[in-house]
């Protein structure tokens, strides 16, 4: 792939005043705008001291001037990075003299874009950059580290090139027809079918765990008045966010509050509560509730366990959201609470405040993983999951029918779906919406 020929800038820190600021030009004519502005180029990857100069000759600033030569830059291009004192009027005149020297300034993502269409990086490992800077755990900037170094490109270009394995030895069996059916009916073949099916599933897992690590779990708590939500709220976050009164219906819009659950990014979503013949605020205090709900990952439906009365209006609840059933106040009841899928506790105590942790967690497919996780988005995922989809289909159709050319076709579609996370197969659309997220100096 061959990038654009004109050269871009941008200033590569944060807007605001701060003790560095730097620009950034890269292009092919980068190394020309770099001497006019500093009278000579710099030796390439030698900080050196220099004057920033504008084109009338006036000096702007003075700092540090470093040239990057295209092989041994970041985008693949003639980079020049100029380190200046951070004063927004300072970088902006920096900005404007290259410029006026004939730069143009850069869209969001598209340093990070030129090193994609460079060859520099393949699509997931650009977008884990963006993916590190806004990470909201820990957890969450080693496993963006992990996939800008190319780990998630590698399993999924690992997976590629069992399905191309797999492809060849099926096309192999079409073009000699007369041995076709032994041949697909190989205990080799099915050895390499069973192994891609492993492949997937691992894969999968991976990504769905890298893509919650990358947008958190949003989580909504739901339930009728007065069952505890806004006090469970307060107890999972630390912080008295929501109001908490006896009065029936006190929370009538949406509150949110984000924790961190062992590196997994939380988002938390109190809501109104649900009851018959509500008055009109709290009519649209529902329907906000189940609004969130249908796009949440997951609902906490609290229970009042000290109301034997409370009927169970699970019924409400949007079909596909997995759902933990929390008896709240066990501290007012002395039976036995507990059942598959639920879990006990007291909002006011704290008591099973951390087995509704290790439930969120695990509803979440998510397991500290350490050094072993990494990051993955929804398009990564739903990508695999398409592959996965044809690739299964593919072997439906030689278990039960032995058609060949079917589990080809299949195979084919699913490595092109595979070709979606890393780049090798991409719309100028796609990179568009990618790269857009980035900021200016990335």
């Amino acid at each position: 792939m061959i990038g654009p020929t004109d050269t871009i800038v941008s200033a590569a820190t944060p807007p605001g005043t701060g003790g560095i600021g730097i620009v950034r030009i890269s292009g092919n004519d980068a190394p020309r705008i770099g001497q006019l502005m500093l009278g000579d180029l710099p030796q390439p990857r030698v900080a050196t001291l220099c004057d920033f100069i504008a084109p009338d000759g006036e000096p702007i600033d003075n700092g540090i001037a470093l040239y990057f030569p295209a092989q041994a830059s970041f985008t693949g291009e003639p980079v020049v990075e100029l380190h200046g004192h951070g004063g927004p009027v300072v970088v902006s005149l920096v900005v404007d003299a290259a410029v006026a020297n004939g730069a143009r300034l850069a869209e969001p993502g598209e340093f990070s874009k030129r090193a994609f269409l460079n060859g520099k990086l393949d699509l997931a490992q650009a977008e884990a950059i963006a993916d590190l800077i806004a990470s909201g755990t820990s957890q969450a900037a080693r496993a963006a580290l992990r996939s800008l170094s190319g780990e998630f490109s590698d399993a999924v270009n690992a997976l590629v090139s069992q399905i191309t394995d797999l492809r060849v030895h099926v096309e192999a069996a079409i073009d000699f027809p007369e041995e076709e059916i032994d041949f697909l009916s190989d205990k080799k073949l099915q050895q390499r079918v069973s192994d891609c099916a492993k492949a997937f599933e691992k894969l999968l897992a991976t990504a769905t765990v890298g893509r919650v690590l990358r947008d958190g779990y949003q989580v909504v708590l739901v339930g009728r008045p007065n069952a505890g939500k806004s006090s469970l709220m307060n107890r999972l976050s630390g912080e008295d966010t929501a109001i908490v009164t006896e009065i029936a219906g006190t929370t009538r819009d949406i509150l949110r509050e984000n924790i961190n659950i062992d590196g997994l990014a939380v988002e938390l979503i109190d809501t109104a509560g649900l009851r018959d013949n509500p008055d009109i605020i709290e009519q649209e205090g529902m329907r906000r509730a189940r609004e969130a709900m249908a796009s949440a990952d997951a609902v906490l439906w609290i229970q009042d366990a000290s109301d034997t009365d409370a009927e169970d209006l699970c019924e409400t609840l949007p079909e596909g959201v997995p759902v933990i059933v929390v008896r709240n106040k066990s501290d007012l009841v002395d039976e036995d609470l507990s059942g598959e899928g639920v879990v006990v506790l007291s909002a006011k105590t704290g008591d099973g405040i951390e087995q509704l942790r290790d439930s969120i967690r695990t509803l979440a497919g998510y397991k500290n993983l350490g050094e072993g996780s990494l990051t993955a988005r929804r398009r990564h995922v739903d990508a695999l999951q398409r592959a996965a989809e044809h690739f299964y289909a593919g072997r439906k159709a030689l278990s039960e029918n032995a058609a060949g050319e079917i589990l080809a076709e299949e195979l084919r579609i699913a490595q092109q779906s595979l070709g979606e996370i890393t780049g090798a197969v991409s719309s100028d659309d796609l990179l568009g919406r990618i790269f857009a997220d980035f900021c200016i100096g990335k």
